[in-house]
């Protein structure tokens, strides 16, 4: 099977180093700066490695197409190079995504899994088509305003609009083609049949009003990965940006379970 090129990613570690390692993969048109709001508590337990999706932030984008299965396979190399042989994983969207796939096919390089505002198959694919050739014509201001109301609650973005800048910035940031390539390896995931071989402990979390990735598409997850934990947040999409205390107090009590 033919190899990737090296990979140029990016990625930081935050948190004392004698504590257990949590990974965690950020969504689709953001960067490891959406992390940012549950990180002081995060760090507290964990040491934590976060990194910028391939096409994102500060990774670069290969020039050949790719899927989760490479995806996947850029979590175990950074692992590899920052020289951690076991973590545990927290992915939001296409992260939560990545997760699946690492759960099913790297599962002994992790311990606990949570998948967060996601579902094993996010469509339909006309729409990301659609997206994808709106992004390489017009950039990504063209759709940022439209995902950022999918990505919050009409109170959140009403009445703490400071507090979501960053999140407009990070998708304003990201580069088009970038955007386009994760988008398309999004598109063309269909992971509910991998799902029933997770062994790994799972926790999932939903957004009571995620339009993005909805609570039924979490709970779809949770009955077809054996043994899964399901939670439900009073949030949208970005549930760790919009409530991150409660987030990362849902992390960390499944983290610490026996």
């Amino acid at each position: 099977m033919p190899t990737e090129p090296t990979r140029k990613l990016h990625y930081v570690i935050e948190g004392a180093a004698d504590k257990p390692v949590l990974v965690m993969s950020n969504s689709l048109g953001t960067t490891l700066d959406m992390w940012g709001p549950p990180m002081a508590g995060l760090t507290a337990h964990y040491r934590v490695l976060r990194y910028d999706t391939r096409g994102h932030g500060r990774s670069a984008l290969p020039s050949s197409s790719f899927g989760m299965r490479e995806l996947a396979e850029d979590v175990i190399a950074i692992m590899d190079h920052a020289g951690i042989e076991r973590a545990h994983f927290c992915g939001l969207s296409m992260g939560g995504m990545t997760g699946m796939y690492l759960a099913r096919y790297h599962a002994g390089r992790f311990g606990r899994f949570v998948l967060a505002n996601t579902a094993a198959l996010i469509g339909p694919e006309s729409a990301w088509n659609t997206r994808i050739e709106t992004v390489r014509r017009d950039g990504m201001a063209a759709i940022v305003n439209g995902v950022l109301a999918r990505w919050f609650t009409d109170h959140y973005v009403l009445t703490r609009r400071d507090e979501y800048e960053p999140v407009r910035r990070m998708l304003t940031g990201t580069s088009a083609e970038g955007y386009a390539a994760n988008c398309a390896a999004v598109r063309d995931a269909d992971l509910r049949g991998l799902l029933p071989g997770i062994q790994a402990p799972v926790l999932v979390i939903a957004g009571e009003q995620d339009l993005a990735t909805t609570a039924a598409q979490g709970q779809e997850v949770v009955r077809a990965i054996p043994g899964a934990e399901y939670l439900e947040l009073a949030a949208a999409h970005l549930s760790n940006w919009e409530l991150p205390e409660a987030f990362g107090n849902a992390v960390i009590g499944f983290l610490r379970q026996k």
